[in-house]
């Protein structure tokens, strides 16, 4: 018999796999709003303007990236948490990251390129150039956001799904 206080954690510990295996996932970054966001399969190649979860793939970037706070730990390949970001360019694209990012001549909203992390740490903007086939640019209007900015395209064999919100907070 599982003790009275038992009950209610292992209730919650049931509710909360099920989320997690039904593709819910809580999104507590601030890459796009907070709150309780589902995995939706994507049935169709991305699209710019599609907002999607994605693994980072297990590169030197990343792992720095993780060890500089930039990202959770998760379940992806490397301990990484997926992203929740936008797609804003696809293969065939040329991208022109300065002070800003420029995708095919016409700037991206609220792209603004920091020289410098939070912490005052130099932090390195991606060259630039075309956005290689099976690769996906990524972005969040968040200013501080960690993004394709930084680390440039990355492999759309990573792709979970499309974001889509069910409870968010803000924005």
């Amino acid at each position: 018999m599982i003790p009275l206080l038992g009950a209610p954690l292992v209730a919650a510990i049931g509710l909360c796999s099920a989320a997690f295996i039904g593709g819910y996932r809580l999104n507590l970054t601030p890459s796009e709003p907070l709150g309780l966001w589902r995995i939706e399969q994507l049935r169709r190649p991305a699209e710019a303007g599609d907002i999607v979860f994605i693994c980072p793939p297990v590169t030197a970037t990343f792992e720095e990236a993780l060890i500089r706070g930039y990202l959770r730990r998760g379940l992806c390949a490397g301990g990484f948490a997926p992203l929740i970001k936008t797609v804003v360019a696809l293969a065939g694209k040329r991208v022109e990251v300065g002070d800003h990012v420029v995708i095919d001549g016409r700037p991206v909203a609220a792209s603004a390129v920091r020289k410098k992390d939070g912490e005052g740490r130099a932090i390195q903007p991606f060259s630039g150039g075309i956005v290689p086939s099976g690769t996906l640019f990524l972005h969040s209007s968040f200013a501080s956001s960690y993004d394709s900015r930084y680390f440039g395209p990355v492999p759309d064999s990573g792709l979970l799904g499309l974001a889509r919100p069910v409870l968010i907070f803000g924005r």
